[in-house]
């Protein structure tokens, strides 16, 4: 039956795109109505590149930490995101998240399907001065990291073919909507007042609390405690996420301005705050100060700024670091293990560090810093944006909890997602890929 589906998907995509001339519609405008600012689009397209350059980044990151025998596979379930949600985007992904709205809970799909409309001849109302097929690109690229970051939870014990599956519903079912939602002109928590500048309830509390959802249904390994099989994978993922997030936060600008120079000075310093924190916490606490500790605690500040980067201040920003890297730290060292076991502490880091991001955009967002804030944070006497900062987070959390949930339950339905005793025992890497270091 797998075998069947396979083939129907290629050959289905190989017939609709040989006659989509044919098939689709390009209403795009004429070359001459638009003229798009060359520097924006040249940052944009780097900006681009570096968000990609962020899953492999990932997949290090994980890879490093998972053992030995689950490498590959740890490894390889990032680049398969790369693969299935880039061609899932432009075929759907795309409209679900930001085709003309349905309630403001969802995008119309059919005016984007397989791209169409999406050229270089016209621009998204909220990025005017880059072409729509790029601010389209861009967008991809957190579509494509969103799954990745959820496999951390699951780790070491999950069939590649489930993951495969749960991954194009994940997008379809969750993150299409929360997109629209949030970064949609017309979308319910966009025009509620909801500040969100780079991804921290699309991103990372959705992937959060998939990854808890998924600890949970999964259940536990045979095994928890495994040595790291590569701490220098993990340092040289690190190096790349940070390296990537300059596109992730100063590119969600849209544009080669001040604004993208803010968000850069803020995530570069509250994941420098955040990763001394982690480093001096393991010290007051009496534990050796780790490369781990290090790359774990710059990774949760660089989510903490993430929804804020725009928004807030650099010594906010700092603040932001060190506060979100206590409160992960605390989640992390009292999250039951041994009853949920979230393999590399997905919940703990992106999730809780969104959540905080989230929180402490209300507090600090300033109209000195973004024009765009017409509701100030808590420290400036204003509470309107606080309290929708708190609605959305419950919303999301509710949402993305019982959504990811449902779909682990769906997708065990469809195809078992635990591998058996016997082949979690020995590793992933050979019973999936037939592949070992």
């Amino acid at each position: 039956m797998r075998k069947l589906i396979l083939s129907v998907i290629l050959i289905a995509l190989l017939v609709f795109t040989f006659f989509s001339n044919f098939i689709l519609s390009d209403n795009t405008l004429p070359l001459e109505t638009i003229k798009f600012d060359t520097g924006d689009t040249a940052w944009m397209i780097v900006a681009t590149a570096l968000v990609l350059l962020m899953t492999p980044g990932l997949g290090f990151f994980y890879g490093g930490m998972v053992g030995k025998k689950n490498v590959i596979s740890t490894m390889l379930q990032s680049f398969m995101a790369m693969v299935i949600v880039s061609l899932l985007w432009v075929v759907i992904g795309f409209g679900l998240s930001f085709g003309p709205s349905i309630g403001g809970v969802i995008g119309n799909p059919i005016s984007y399907l397989f791209f169409q409309n999406v050229g270089v001849h016209s621009s998204w109302s909220l990025a005017p001065t880059i072409p729509f097929l790029l601010f389209a690109l861009f967008q991809a690229k957190f579509a494509i990291i969103t799954p990745a970051l959820v496999t951390g939870a699951f780790a070491e014990r999950i069939r590649f073919w489930a993951y495969l599956l749960f991954m194009v519903l994940f997008i379809l079912v969750v993150y299409a909507p929360l997109a629209h939602c949030t970064w949609h002109p017309d979308g319910l928590l966009f025009k509620l007042g909801v500040l969100d500048f780079a991804g921290g309830t699309v991103v990372h509390m959705s992937a959060g609390w998939a990854a808890l959802a998924g600890a949970i249904f999964l259940g536990k390994r045979k095994v928890q405690k495994v040595a790291p099989a590569r701490i220098t994978y993990v340092l040289l993922g690190t190096g790349l996420l940070w390296f990537g997030w300059f596109g992730f936060n100063a590119g969600s600008a849209m544009g080669a301005n001040g604004l993208a120079v803010q968000a850069l000075a803020t995530t570069t310093v509250a994941a420098a705050a955040a990763s001394m924190t982690w480093v001096f916490l393991d010290k007051i606490m009496g534990h050796k100060i780790s490369a781990m500790g290090a790359c774990i605690g710059a990774i949760v500040g660089l989510v903490a700024i993430t929804p804020a980067a725009g928004y807030v201040s650099v010594p906010h920003s700092i603040f932001i670091g060190i506060f979100s890297s206590i409160v992960s730290n605390f989640v992390v060292l009292k999250f039951p293990k041994g009853k949920i076991d979230d393999a590399l502490d997905v919940f703990g880091c992106h999730g809780v560090g969104g959540m905080t991001g989230m929180l402490l955009t209300g507090v600090f967002a300033s109209k000195s810093v973004n024009a765009a804030v017409t509701d100030q944070g808590l420290i400036f006497g204003e509470t309107t944006l606080f309290f929708h900062q708190v609605v959305a987070l419950v919303c999301v959390s509710i949402f993305a909890f019982i959504a990811s949930y449902f779909l682990f339950y769906i997708v065990n339905k469809i195809t078992p997602l635990r591998v058996t005793e016997e082949k979690e025992e020995l590793g992933l890497d050979i019973t999936q890929h037939g592949e070992f270091l």
